[in-house]
């Protein structure tokens, strides 16, 4: 399937979501983050499809927001999953950054909305708002403190100055580093990679790792068990250990 703006690519268990508009180095206008909405509702609701790739065409993740469509009063955001059509409200299935060229401004924020990250070693990453008179408010500003030491995210925040793919991998917002021109493949790879385990378990991870951060001590072991309590009683936490036992690759259900 494909869009205009956001073409889809099925890969087995993986759906590649790649942001065509290189005539604006992949930037989202309201008609592209509406395309990136519809895509991540695709990823929710087929049952079939497991992990999420996000990309950018021609070597280039995204320049983030299209500024000259943003100054005739289009903003690329999408009632239901808000700013760029997810960074308000990602998916909940994991869904992976394949980032050639550059994530800069919004294009950052983009990446900063998925959960991990597969760069070309030429990539560079940044939020130079502040040199046009404006901030990282989609996201960078509340998200990067989480990911980074609070040090660099000022550093970045304050200066402008991008940020190399080695020196993103350091600190940990890069997760693989590969050769250019490799990131989207290396990226379906480790998809694969996730989307072979249970379903139910993958999705009940990546919520608790995202949501324990605002738990308290008292409520932290109570509020994992309204999370993980339906997967360890599910059909698949049967079926992992007979598998198992079996010597036999496990038949996920979801359920």
């Amino acid at each position: 399937m494909s869009d205009e703006l956001v073409k889809l690519d099925v890969r087995g268990a993986v759906l590649v979501v790649t942001i065509d508009r290189p005539e604006v180095r992949n930037a989202l206008d309201l008609a592209t983050a509406d395309a990136l909405s519809r895509a991540i509702d695709r990823l929710e609701e087929d049952d079939a499809l497991r992990v999420g790739v996000l990309t950018g065409a021609d070597g280039v993740f995204s320049s983030g927001m299209d500024l000259r469509a943003f100054q005739r009063g289009d903003v690329p955001y999408v009632a239901s999953r808000g700013i760029f059509g997810i960074v308000n409200a990602p998916p909940r299935k994991p869904f992976i950054a394949a980032v050639e060229g550059y994530a800069l401004a919004g294009g950052f924020e983009l990446m900063l909305a998925c959960d991990l990250v597969v760069a070309a070693s030429d990539a560079e990453f940044g939020i130079p708002e502040v040199r046009r008179g404006v901030l990282a408010a989609s996201g960078a500003l509340m998200h990067l403190p989480a990911r980074i030491p609070l040090a660099v995210a000022l550093e970045m925040a304050l200066t402008g100055a991008p940020v190399g793919a080695e020196r993103a991998a350091a600190l940990g917002l890069v997760n693989r580093i590969v050769e250019p021109g490799d990131a989207l493949e290396a990226a379906i790879a480790m998809a694969e990679q996730i989307a072979r385990n249970a379903p139910l378990a993958v999705e009940a991870s990546k919520r608790i790792l995202y949501e324990t951060s605002g738990w308290s001590a008292e409520e932290a072991w109570a509020k994992q068990g309204e999370i993980a309590g339906p997967v360890l009683t599910s059909e698949d936490a049967q079926e992992g250990p007979r598998a198992f036992t079996e010597g036999r690759d496990p038949e996920w259900r979801g359920r």
